[in-house]
């Protein structure tokens, strides 16, 4: 996969004078570019989702860190494209790991470098509205179930800007993937960043989102839209999800109908506990008017 030209992995970019991004070396065609570490501040810094534990990955970012202190290692989730790196990190400067909860499940998805993460273990797990503080700079914490039910995002309270992990990307809708993958979690979760003052998102795939608010209202319409193409494909005789996939996703990379297909159950399993459909072994139809 061809990375953009501004986007090279292992170097480590300043973005304002607060944040720095390092790319991982794991593009692919659900990661875009690949995962997206930041490191937060300048002399006490926090590491923001450091990723897998490639050996490169991690020199890359002991070399942006180097002769300053890595007080913090924070993980919006445990994928296993996002918090791998903690161990070799944590080993390297001896930083506290806080964030989100361990969890470890069977992922059913489509993507064997997302199941979850088992080696994750945090000193510390953090709750909604907690803060941490460095040497010129805040993150509080920002509960967001929905793409994993411990998934948090970190608002940068001196930038009025939030590092949202997989919740919202720079380049693509998110999966959400159930048993774990809640639709209607994810929807809340939305609309919680709606009602925040952020401008900006720092999302672990693709660029920068500006006008952030703006952005979030977006996906949430277009998960609304989504919705209602799936009672439509089963106003048309489609009751099976692989069926409504090849329906609602004919434009998109067939790689990615596995994922899109974990999405769709996600909108499914969301109308059925609203009582909008009714689900019999693997067809799903309308409830009666």
């Amino acid at each position: 996969m061809k990375l953009p030209d501004d986007m090279p992995t292992g170097l480590s970019i300043e973005l304002t004078p607060l944040v720095r991004r390092i790319l991982a070396p794991n593009p692919s065609p659900f990661t875009y570019s690949g995962t997206q570490t930041y490191v937060v501040g300048r002399g006490e810094v926090a590491v923001i989702d450091p990723g897998p534990a490639d050996e490169p990955h991690i020199d890359a970012i002991l070399k942006a860190v180097a002769g300053e202190t890595v007080r913090y290692i924070v993980c919006t989730h445990t994928h296993r494209d996002h918090s791998p790196g903690v161990i070799p990190l944590k080993a390297a400067t001896g930083a506290e790991v806080a964030g989100c909860a361990p969890l470890v499940l069977e992922d059913a998805g489509p993507r064997a470098d997302a199941a979850f993460d088992a080696s994750y273990a945090p000193d510390r797990v953090l709750e909604d509205g907690e803060r941490l503080v460095g040497e010129g700079w805040t993150l509080e914490t920002v509960a967001t179930p929905g793409h994993t039910s411990n998934h948090l995002c970190y608002a940068l309270v001196e930038e009025n800007a939030t590092f949202t992990g997989d919740h919202i990307m720079g380049w693509s809708t998110t999966v959400v993937s159930p048993p774990d993958g809640d639709m209607a979690q994810y929807m809340a979760s939305l609309q919680k960043l709606v009602d925040r003052e952020e401008t900006r998102f720092y999302p672990a795939h693709g660029e920068p989102v500006e006008k952030a608010r703006r952005y979030a209202r977006g996906l949430m319409g277009h998960r609304k839209q989504r919705e209602g193409q799936i009672l439509r494909a089963i106003d048309e005789g489609l009751h099976a999800i692989p069926d409504m996939v090849t329906k609602m996703y004919s434009g998109i990379d067939p790689r990615l109908h596995g994922a899109a297909g974990r999405s769709v159950l996600a909108h499914l399993i969301d109308l059925r506990d609203r009582g909008a459909v009714i689900q019999k072994g693997e067809t799903w139809s309308k409830t009666a008017a």
